[in-house]
């Protein structure tokens, strides 16, 4: 077994005995080519729980501040992080997240940037309407709804991929990258507010 999935069975054990989770809309992730998941964040527990809840690898962005301290370093690489200069434009890290689409897999991506305090989806960073312009990936919209307390449910609703076929064909530019930011942010509000009211208590 490998180390990814260990891993994964780890958290499946604490989503379900913990949290309670609720998984909805796994049948929308494609079973092979490149996906990017575009999930709403709001906690730490997040990536876990976006790669948790499918049968398909996730590889993740994370600060490289992380991959400084050696045991939390080899946990993450194992789970699919990879480093990223946070607030920088990272060239490594932006051709390493093309090859990983090149290659058909799958990118899970917090488009925010940084946690949401109040829980509400925020507004989305330009980076992931790159990845998703530069490249032929299904773009799946995630909302996570939380908040994270034990024996109380957490859920997560993975959307059906977006169509950016006419944004893909438009004449490239920061209007471009604006409108499918907003697209993409829209899809996870939408998810988000659509699902909150059912969570089951």
């Amino acid at each position: 077994m490998s180390y990814y999935r260990l891993f994964r069975g780890f958290f499946r054990t604490i989503f379900s005995l913990v949290f309670r989770w609720q998984v909805i809309g796994r049948e929308h992730i494609p079973k092979e080519g490149p996906v990017i998941l575009c999930a709403n964040h709001i906690s730490l527990w997040d990536p876990p729980l976006l790669g948790s809840g499918i049968e398909r690898q996730v590889f993740f962005m994370a600060k490289e501040e992380l991959f400084r301290i050696p045991v939390l370093s080899f946990l993450i690489t194992k789970f699919g992080a990879f480093p990223v200069k946070r607030g920088a434009g990272d060239r490594a890290a932006i051709r390493s997240t093309l090859k990983l689409l090149e290659e058909g897999k799958i990118l899970g991506i917090f488009p925010e940037g940084t946690r949401s305090k109040t829980g509400e989806v925020g507004a989305g960073m330009p980076g992931v309407a790159m990845f998703a312009l530069r490249s032929q990936a299904a773009v799946v919209p995630v909302a996570i709804i939380g908040p994270y307390r034990p024996f109380r449910p957490i859920k997560i609703v993975y959307g059906k991929p977006i169509d950016l076929t006419s944004l893909r064909e438009a004449k490239a530019g920061s209007d471009t990258l604006k409108e499918t930011t907003d697209l993409i942010m829209a899809e996870i509000r939408s998810l988000h507010e659509q699902h909150r009211s059912k969570v089951s208590v």
